[in-house]
């Protein structure tokens, strides 16, 4: 077990360059499974994620070794119909029922464990399941889920979910890739890491018209080949950084984005007072900004509310809810996606921020608060990143517990971080004597 020490009050400053999307390199490698052929991989994050799906991939037969820093080599040429996901491992992802597609397209059959992940709250797999349905697919079991699909082979057809769920989606997109004709998705997500698997799936063979849009039409094929693809830049870390450089006041140059990617990001964060400006397909966020959160028309209480894409991301609300202590003025956070998403904002009241959770959903931030060091521990990716957020922003010093939540989503945060002027420090945590 380690912990981050971070001693608060230095401007961060300098160029980062984006890791790959966490949650585009997930699915991608999922994806690996449709074939028998090799898959090469590149710009993929080294972060816990992806180490424990490389574990549940290889612990179904899939040789996979990473080539160089950032590139995974796959080939799934000897996974079998009878493959056997690992309960133990699947419980550490919830990226793992992201099999469940592959396998029942492959073979005709996927049994699959509960999936792990954030405790954020609720996260349904009713819409994986439906869309499966829609395909022709039968399910049994209310712990593990038995997929079948007649006579060993999905059939096309519609697919309609009920809410635009970004896994539902992936996993509809890799079982219609693998399944011969013509099928439409309909209401499904479009974040950008959902178009980066549907441009690796066309590269495999299928056919997909409607990338980027909430209608996809799948042309499915019997095999699908290797390939050699690019995870594209986190947008969600990109969005980290710059509320880092703005919690800090340093200027800082983010290397190689996708700017249509951020539009809803730098907007939103505009609001709350960070400006930010493109110069090519760089973001550079200006230093020594004085934030200042805008009011609507009608002086109305500024709101940042996350929804499915291109609205605000639902991953950034805890980094937004971090900003907007450190704006002038009073913003409500409305996080109505996730039930447990909000919890963690009585760390930052111990630090000194001024919040008011209003409900599970709803939070009322008012600054700009003068954060002091504390000791903290993090529940989730997110919500450890807007702690260490603080705790950069803070005076004194911080020591933030459980980083292996932080490590599961961002790549050598601590190290990235101390090239920019943080006074960060990842610890050993020391075993606690057991009472006598």
């Amino acid at each position: 077990m380690e912990k981050f020490v971070i001693d608060g009050g230095a401007s961060l400053s300098g160029t980062v360059v984006p890791a790959g999307n966490k949650n585009g390199a997930l699915p991608i490698l999922a994806a690996s499974v449709l074939t028998s052929e090799d898959v090469l991989v590149r710009n993929v994050p080294r972060i816990r994620d992806v180490d424990a799906m490389l574990r549940v991939l290889r612990g179904i037969g899939v040789r996979a070794q990473w080539r160089g820093e950032n590139t995974v080599a796959l080939c799934a040429a000897d996974v079998s119909p009878e493959a056997v996901i690992d309960r133990a491992l699947a419980e550490r992802i919830r990226a793992s029922f992201l099999l469940a597609g592959p396998l029942l397209a492959r073979f005709g059959r996927a049994e699959m464990p509960p999936p792990g992940g954030d405790v954020i709250g609720r996260r349904r797999l009713d819409p994986h399941l439906d869309a499966f349905r829609a395909l022709g697919a039968h399910f049994s079991g209310d712990y593990d889920i038995v997929l079948d699909a007649p006579g060993g082979t999905l059939r096309p057809g519609t697919v309609f979910m009920d809410e635009p769920s970004v896994m539902g989606t992936e996993n509809a997109l890799m079982a219609a890739a693998m399944t011969p004709g013509q099928t439409v998705i309909g209401n499904a997500a479009c974040e950008p890491h959902v178009q980066d698997l549907a441009r690796m799936l066309v590269k495999m063979g299928a056919d997909i018209r409607g990338i980027g849009s909430n209608v996809m039409w799948v042309t499915g094929r019997h095999e699908l080949g290797g390939c050699t693809h690019d995870v594209g830049p986190d947008h969600i870390e990109i969005g980290s950084f710059m509320a880092l450089a703005g919690v800090t006041g340093g200027e800082l140059r983010i290397k190689d984005c996708e700017p249509d990617d951020l539009r809803m990001i730098r907007l939103v964060f505009k609001r709350l007072g960070l400006h930010s400006e493109l110069d090519g397909a760089d973001v550079v966020v200006p230093g020594a900004q004085k934030l200042i959160a805008a009011r609507d028309v009608g002086e109305y209480k500024a709101k940042v509310q996350d929804g499915p894409w291109p609205a605000f991301p639902a991953d950034l609300t805890s980094i937004a809810l971090a900003l907007a202590t450190q704006c002038e003025g009073s913003v409500l956070i409305h996080e109505w996606m996730f039930e447990n998403r909000l919890v963690f904002t009585d760390k930052l009241v111990l630090m000194g921020a001024d919040i008011t959770l209003c409900d599970p959903h709803r939070a009322i931030v008012s600054g700009p608060a003068r954060l002091r060091g504390a000791r903290v521990e993090s529940p989730d990716i997110r919500a450890g990143m807007a702690m260490l957020i603080a705790a950069l922003a803070a005076d004194g010093r911080s020591e933030i517990g459980n980083i292996r939540q932080i490590d599961r989503g961002y790549e050598r945060i601590d190290e990235r971080l101390r090239e920019l002027g943080a006074r960060i420090e990842r610890v050993p945590t020391q075993a606690q004597p057991v009472a006598a």
